[in-house]
């Protein structure tokens, strides 16, 4: 039997600008213009009050470490990279969300619960989704996917903002090295 890919989104109408968002090196998150609460995951109605008037914008991509659980057996199409470790990330912004963690080993020793982390992208298929690591800056892509999505200039220097910090499976080599 042949090894599965790793799953891939499929964008939706409702999720299209988040994804878009992510393709262009922004984590776009919504918020409820009648009661101002942001909100994740992306639909058209507020969770909080109710009302229809929501909105999108870029979060700072800026986050903590919420809760994790660190995977031993892992999922089709992750066989390479395990254990790794799946996280639940507090955004600045207040909404929480589930990711991956990379550039940090995947122990308990190190994946200190309300850690600062930064938003970075991985291609997967047609599609790039948010990774956190350490806001410093030190995850590296696997040589394979480049240096992220609409990074024109140098690879990963500094906030998201200026171009996101490219990341893949934990860390090894030389960026890891300083990293720790």
């Amino acid at each position: 039997m042949p090894r599965r890919g790793k799953a891939v989104p499929e964008p939706t109408p409702d999720t299209q600008p988040y994804w878009d968002g992510a393709a262009a090196g922004d984590l776009r998150i919504q918020r409820c213009v009648d009661c101002g609460v942001a909100y994740f995951y992306p639909r058209p109605i507020c969770p909080s009050c109710g009302s229809d008037q929501v909105e999108w914008f870029t979060a700072s991509g800026d986050a903590t470490l919420y809760s994790y659980v660190i995977n031993h057996r892992p999922a089709p199409g992750f066989e390479e990279e395990g254990p790794y470790a799946i996280a639940v990330v507090q955004l600045a912004e207040g909404p929480r969300m589930m990711s991956s963690i990379r550039g940090v080993p995947a122990t308990p020793e190190d994946l200190v619960l309300d850690m600062p982390l930064r938003v970075a992208f991985e291609q997967r298929g047609e599609v790039w989704l948010p990774v956190f690591g350490p806001p410093n800056g030190s995850v590296a892509f696997p040589a394979s996917q480049g240096a992220g999505p609409a990074a024109e200039g140098p690879a990963a220097e500094g906030p998201a903002a200026e171009g996101p910090a490219a990341e893949g499976p934990a860390a090894e080599g030389p960026a890891a090295e300083e990293a720790r």
